[in-house]
């Protein structure tokens, strides 16, 4: 087991907490045909990024606004798949609340929808893209959840499942541990992850902190490890 000690988590959404890659790929795949793009890259660009990003990408001349509303409501109204990753809700439910948000490239909006899907709760200080100029891999997702948390992001621990947001956690000054749901260990290594571990289930805490107390994280790495949370 490898301790982690630190003031705060912030988590990432898709791949992180909940598995909504089946619904991802179903919807980027159908714009990336309807525009004549290869579905299978514009699907790998697309993950972990605000939807937008990936739109300007491709379509530099285009109506970006209303290309994204139309991948927007795609996403919202396909939940077929859409479930809390193992662990996830035993986790979420072990830390203390404040000291602990979600931090996504989603719209608000699919952001919500999402973790209601999964069950799972909606924290009150969530930072989406709604809530950011510059998306993942900037720092400045990751810098905007350690503030709204009031805590320096040195003392944070970022939960990524791609390079784009390990990147995005690192450049902030945040330790990253990496989640195997999306990509390789080798991208994650790569891309800078301090820890790599197959899910939330490899996630426990020592004990039950204190308010003014670190959170101490236990974190196995070996895969398909399982954290107890009978402790």
């Amino acid at each position: 087991m490898v301790p982690i000690a630190c003031s705060a988590v912030l988590f990432d959404l898709d791949g992180v907490l909940v598995d909504s890659t089946p619904a991802v790929i179903r919807v980027w795949t159908k714009w990336a045909i309807a525009h004549g793009f290869d579905p299978q890259e514009v699907v790998h660009r697309a993950h972990g990024r605000p939807s937008i990003s990936t739109i300007r990408d491709y379509l530099p001349n285009a109506d970006h606004e209303l290309e994204n509303l139309v991948v927007l409501k795609g996403e919202m109204e396909d939940l077929e798949g859409v479930v809390a990753l193992p662990g996830t809700r035993e986790l979420l439910n072990a830390l203390p609340s404040g000291r602990w948000t979600i931090v996504t490239s989603c719209a608000r909006p699919l952001a919500e929808v999402r973790i209601r899907a999964g069950g799972l709760p909606v924290p009150e200080k969530l930072v989406t893209s709604s809530d950011i100029t510059n998306g993942k891999p900037h720092p400045e997702p990751y810098l905007k959840g350690a503030a709204v948390l009031g805590v320096a992001i040195r003392d944070c621990v970022v939960f990524e499942d791609v390079p784009a947001g390990i990147r995005s956690g690192k450049d902030a000054g945040a330790r990253v541990v990496a989640f195997r749901t999306t990509v390789q260990d080798a991208e994650l290594r790569a891309a800078g992850a301090d820890w790599i571990a197959d899910n939330c289930g490899a996630i426990t805490l020592a004990a039950k902190p204190k308010p003014v107390q670190p959170l101490e994280l236990l974190l196995d790495p070996r895969p398909g490890a399982l954290a107890d949370f009978a402790r």
